[in-house]
């Protein structure tokens, strides 16, 4: 009940802000995201026995998101990558300790900042009915893949990694993704064929069921269930987006490219 009155409370928000709203402010909401996962992610890391440059690093996650919106994604990487590397010299650590504090303060420039600003630049420049297609994609794949994996779920999909994952609910969430893509074509894919949409759509709940299971290996690795408590029945924002930040790239790579 609690996961379902916390969808309740979130959708309108969200979706409400993206249909209603201009694009810049998608931007803002989704910094405000960023700015909670990355706490979460910060956590983590802290876990593995990381040292972050707080300060730096969520500076470089929100300027990273920013970039890609304005496609000046490169300027901010090397500008935030130069800046975490000179910032590692004053800590006065050395050997495999410097490289674990420095290469996971560069990791969510490109794991929370690309995603979450790749999916800001579908909506500036593809519309928001393109973002809500994605966003339906995941959303509608994930409830599949957890109801029928609770229901016929028989063969462990990653027994390692999340025991409760099963093969059986990742073809349930791959048939509803195909099929709500297929049924619905917006701005953006008007002019894709058929055989192209089923593609993308395998694609996009692939690439989610990726996000789920690298985020599940992250916690497993720093021995916690959930990222935080943020939402009820769901647990923390990077378990709530940690499908999205695979698949958000992808949907916006098939769209520039395609």
């Amino acid at each position: 009940m609690a996961r379902v009155l916390s969808a309740l409370a979130l959708l309108p928000l969200v979706i409400g802000t993206i249909w209603f709203l201009p694009w810049w402010a998608t931007l803002v909401l989704a910094e405000v995201v960023l700015l909670l996962a990355f706490r979460e992610y910060a956590a983590l890391a802290t876990a593995y026995g990381a040292s972050l440059s707080h300060g730096v690093t969520v500076v470089g996650v929100a300027a990273t998101a920013v970039a890609v919106a304005f496609d000046v994604t490169l300027v901010v990487l090397m500008a935030a990558g130069l800046t975490i590397g000179i910032v590692s010299l004053a800590t006065g650590r050395r050997g495999s300790q410097m490289l674990l504090d420095v290469a996971s303060s560069l990791f969510p420039l490109l794991y929370l900042g690309l995603p979450i600003g790749a999916l800001v630049a579908v909506h500036k420049f593809a519309g928001r009915e393109a973002v809500v297609l994605l966003l339906a994609t995941i959303m509608v794949s994930d409830t599949a893949q957890y109801y029928g994996g609770r229901w016929l779920g028989r063969t462990p999909l990653a027994p390692a990694i999340s025991p409760k994952k099963t093969v059986e609910g990742a073809l349930f969430g791959l048939a509803a993704g195909v099929a709500l893509m297929l049924v619905i074509a917006t701005p953006g894919l008007d002019r894709s064929t058929v055989p192209q949409r089923a593609l993308l759509g395998v694609a996009l709940v692939g690439l989610g069921i990726a996000g789920d299971l690298f985020e599940s290996q992250l916690k497993r690795g720093a021995g916690v269930k959930d990222a935080s408590v943020l939402i009820p029945g769901h647990g923390g924002m990077l378990d709530r987006i940690d499908s999205l930040l695979f698949a958000a790239p992808g949907f916006y790579l098939f769209l520039k490219l395609a």
